[in-house]
């Protein structure tokens, strides 16, 4: 089973999170794309107007992040880096995308423009910084680190100055996202003795267990309109894209399948997730609309697609 033994340590350099992935391949009905990624030759003329959805793949080798269309024919690598480069995120405006990088020599959080120029590094620490979520109001980044010896969930402001700590809990802590009014974040923590999804204000007050289930719960995401989440969990048996109300009320699977899907993303009307799944032997992308019908996937691509994250 995919990344459950990685996530429950969560800030591990990706070296370390791929060892283990499992492949399983089952057929569906998805709708295929009708284009593959365009390569390094069509970057110039690549259109960064409109949606978009940045992901990683490891297409070009490494791990890099891509951009690409909403329907998957058109696709461009952004970081263009030796070093492994995730955890994309996008500013509220569309314009830049927040990330994680090693290209410094440990993990840290970066900002760049959506092109990929304009590169700057926004943490200087010896631990790993990971997992950054930009506010809606573009003033200030969660990110999690381990700089006090495990991993903890901090705010910034968006040029890297002014870190807080926001959760002091002996346990995991990270994958923080913030809520579409900015008063809250959900994140991943195993304080409950197993993984739950988590709500907390953005102080770090009055944290709330949303899930609370003995299956592995993580990866929440906020619909934009605030009132519902999704999120992954084993309760069927493999890992599984569910939603659920803001409260925690209501969880139902989305994908359904036999195979394991992951990291699921709201699309910017919220009509529908965008997800990786194992279900060809492979991690690819797919898009789906919330009752699981409409099934549509975006890559093909032999190497792994993964962690998408669609423009606001």
């Amino acid at each position: 089973m995919r990344r459950i033994n990685s996530w429950t340590s969560h800030i591990m350099p990706w070296a370390v999170i791929l060892a283990g992935v499992g492949l399983a391949a089952c057929g569906d009905d998805a709708v295929e794309p009708q284009n593959g990624d365009d390569g390094p030759g069509d970057e110039p003329t690549f259109d960064f107007s409109g949606d978009l959805i940045a992901f990683e793949s490891m297409r070009d080798g490494n791990r890099e992040i891509h951009v690409m269309t909403p329907d998957g024919s058109e696709t461009v690598n952004v970081t263009n880096n030796s070093a492994a480069d995730g955890d994309a995120a996008w500013s509220q405006d569309g314009a830049k995308i927040v990330f994680s990088s090693t290209r410094d020599g440990n993990t840290e959080v970066y900002v760049m423009e959506v092109d990929g120029t304009g590169v700057t590094r926004l943490t200087n620490d010896i631990a790993v910084d990971r997992h950054p979520s930009w506010s809606p109001d573009g003033s200030r980044i969660a990110f999690a680190t381990n700089r006090d010896g495990n991993s903890e969930i901090y705010v910034m402001d968006t040029d890297g100055s002014n870190p807080v700590r926001v959760t002091n809990d002996p346990a995991t802590d990270s994958e923080p996202v913030w809520s579409p009014d900015g008063t809250k974040l959900v994140f991943f923590s195993d304080r409950s003795g197993n993984g739950d999804v988590w709500v907390m204000d953005a102080d770090g007050s009055n944290p709330i267990n949303l899930t609370n289930n003995p299956a592995f719960d993580c990866s929440p995401t906020w619909s934009p309109d605030g009132t519902r989440l999704s999120f992954v969990t084993d309760r069927d048996g493999n890992l599984e894209v569910y939603i659920m109300s803001a409260d925690g009320s209501g969880p139902t699977n989305v994908t359904q399948n036999a195979a394991d899907d992951f990291a699921s993303w709201w699309t910017s009307d919220g009509t529908r997730l965008i997800f990786d799944t194992d279900r060809h032997g492979n991690w690819e992308i797919y898009s789906v609309l919330l009752d699981g019908t409409g099934l549509v996937r975006l890559t093909m691509d032999s190497a792994d697609d993964e962690f998408p994250a669609y423009r606001p």
